[in-house]
């Protein structure tokens, strides 16, 4: 299958000039495997069930077609992409606008945490795509004047699994409502669950399902690995792994949104560039922290699973489990931030006696057993004492920031950004440096 996609181009697919040109100048030359199959499909104005996996091209797959169907039929309103996130959702909205920069594509994002009324000045200039979170979508769709999705002709759902749990059901069957039935109607997803089959029958006619990857699988570039660790020295190994693999760009995924705060202090206490990203942040903080880690000015994303679905941050070098997701989907989703298109990546669960049952379930899902990340727990121990005091610090700014938002005018900056006491600490930053030059 390889070599056969190798062979292809855009053009070979049926995609027209301008498009081919819109790919070639985003560096996209081959189409990948998910795009090869789907693209011509959707062409032919077929329904779509995409099953693929993450970081192998799913928005081009879907954005292609529709940007051509635009060209040939212009209107407003013309397609309507759903996302579970909002920084997805934003993304989303980076790849039609680059995609169609040369043929005057106009999109509007509708997601929380932005002033709505911005929002309905963007639909008032009627554009053409429509990226938004179900939420935001039924609030516009109920209270902005003039707006309505009464001529779309394709609808969208990205990272379908997601969108088809409890927390947006409610939504979803609301916009489904006032949409026409007869439209082009796309699933995108790197799961499939028995509630995506469920939608299938209720909004999808003669639907072709491609399926460019196993049930759950990750790519073949993606090394995995785990280490199993007492809980009490969690912390150790994590510091332990980031300094070997110093110079990484990472992601490390916490179960909590509190916990990404504090291990973003904890690790900037140890001379480490951590920023957290989570849900209880702004939206504004939320970009800023993901433009910070992609400009390379911090080199470790803290996160919760709010940055595990699509986000296509470049050259994410490593994923860190840091706690083991509950849900087995959750694990595929988070390691796809790296190994994307074609580059390597690792990725390393911190396993500890309480989560071993979570990480069993993971191997079952993915089926593979994964080998152990080699660590030393002599050497790793001794971190011991200045980790313990890097986050009794903290902890202590976790809980003054806390008890001092109100005092302060515009309350405290989530990123992290405070004080560098690494040499409070006395942690040594031979290897770490290796970080500041890299790119």
């Amino acid at each position: 299958m390889a070599e056969e996609r190798e062979d292809k181009s855009f053009k070979d697919l049926g995609v027209n000039e301008q498009l081919v040109e819109a790919c070639d100048v985003l560096g996209w030359k081959t189409p990948s495997k998910i795009q090869v199959e789907s693209i011509p499909v959707a062409l032919e104005g077929r329904d779509i069930i995409g099953l693929a996996q993450t970081g192998s091209g799913k928005t081009g797959a879907f954005a292609i077609p529709i940007l051509q169907s635009l060209l040939e039929t212009p209107q407003a309103f013309f397609a309507c992409v759903l996302s579970p996130t909002r920084e997805l959702a934003i993304q989303i909205a980076e790849q039609f606008e680059a995609l169609g920069s040369g043929i005057g594509v106009k999109c509007a994002v509708l997601v929380g945490g932005v002033d709505m009324v911005q929002q309905s000045i963007a639909l008032g200039k009627r554009p053409h795509i429509v990226v938004a979170t179900p939420g935001r979508l039924v609030d516009h769709l109920s209270n902005t004047k003039g707006f309505s999705l009464r001529t779309l002709k394709y609808l969208v759902l990205d990272e379908a699994d997601r969108l088809l749990n409890d927390d947006f059901e409610k939504a979803i069957d609301e916009i489904l409502n006032v949409i026409p039935r007869e439209r082009r109607t796309y699933l995108y997803s790197a799961t499939m669950t028995k509630k995506v089959k469920k939608l299938q029958r209720a909004c999808l006619k003669n639907p072709v399902k491609i399926e460019a990857a196993s049930k759950y699988s990750t790519v073949d570039t993606l090394k995995q690995q785990y280490c199993f660790v007492p809980a009490k020295y969690k912390d150790c190994y994590l510091v332990y792994i980031l300094t070997e693999m110093s110079g990484s760009t990472s992601m490390v995924f916490t179960r909590t949104c509190d916990a990404t705060a504090l291990l973003a202090h904890m690790l900037r206490n140890l001379g480490f560039r951590a920023i957290p990203i989570n849900g209880h942040m702004t939206q504004t903080k939320r970009l800023g922290a993901l433009n910070k880690f992609k400009a390379g000015e911090c080199n470790i994303l803290i996160c919760t699973d709010v940055a595990s679905r699509g986000l296509d941050i470049p050259m994410v070098d490593m994923v860190i489990n840091y706690d083991i997701p509950m849900n087995s989907k959750d694990y595929v989703h988070r390691v796809g931030r790296t190994a994307r298109a074609g580059r390597s990546g690792v990725a390393i669960s911190i396993v500890n006696q309480y989560e071993l049952e979570w990480y069993l379930q993971i191997e079952k899902l993915i089926g593979k057993k994964l080998p152990e990340y080699p660590t030393r727990e002599e050497e790793v121990l001794l971190l011991l004492e200045r980790v313990a005091e890097a986050k009794r610090l903290a902890q202590m700014k976790v809980k003054e920031s806390a008890a001092g938002k109100k005092r302060r005018r515009g309350g405290e900056d989530d990123d992290g950004g405070e004080e560098d006491m690494s040499k409070y600490l006395g942690l040594e930053k031979r290897k770490s440096s290796k970080k500041h030059t890299r790119r």
